[in-house]
């Protein structure tokens, strides 16, 4: 390898950090604000889940504020990563479902939550990247593919059984709902 092969792959492999950091900057704070929303009028978020129809809304409250206020913060901070986007991943496949139960599955199916889920995806399968606690406490800013599989897996199926758990609707129809 030449200088400039080592100075180009450099340079390249800093801007894939930076391009990551950024990405977990917009998904972690994002998230992370939502969750402390949630914290800080938790009273707001139980009534939500009540008049929504959720099961053991005090519960479901909990576990999307829980979710969302650690995974934003282990996203930011690049903090074991693999289980902060699962946790993001599975908390935002139900807020999606949320906003697509409301009307016809078709007429806005890519909402913020969907994006934030696409993010965190993403994140799980790249890593956080050289600026991140993973890479400073772990040295790693990648994990294996099979983690990253095994955790998204387990994201769709957590989403899925507290969905059908403590809600107990099907999300997705055609045709708007009526009420």
């Amino acid at each position: 390898m030449t200088t400039s092969d080592v100075t180009a792959r450099s340079t390249t492999l800093s801007l894939t950090d930076i391009g990551l950091l950024i990405l977990r900057i917009g998904v972690g704070a994002t998230i992370l604000q939502a969750g402390l929303i949630k914290a800080l009028d938790f009273g707001a978020t139980v009534s939500f889940m009540e008049s929504d129809g959720w099961r053991l809304p005090k519960f479901a409250a909990f576990m999307v504020t829980a979710s969302e206020t650690l995974g934003g913060i282990g996203i930011l901070l690049g903090a074991l990563t693999p289980l902060a986007a699962c946790a993001v991943i599975a908390a935002m496949i139900d807020a999606w479902a949320v906003n697509v139960s409301a009307g016809a599955f078709w007429s806005e199916p890519f909402n913020v939550p969907f994006l934030l889920a696409i993010g965190a995806t993403a994140l799980l399968f790249v890593g956080a990247g050289a600026y991140s606690a993973d890479a400073r406490v772990f040295g790693r800013t990648t994990w294996s593919p099979r983690i990253a599989v095994g955790l998204l897996i387990l994201a769709i199926a957590a989403a899925i059984f507290t969905w059908i758990l403590l809600n107990g609707t099907n999300p997705i129809h055609f045709s708007a709902p009526t009420s």
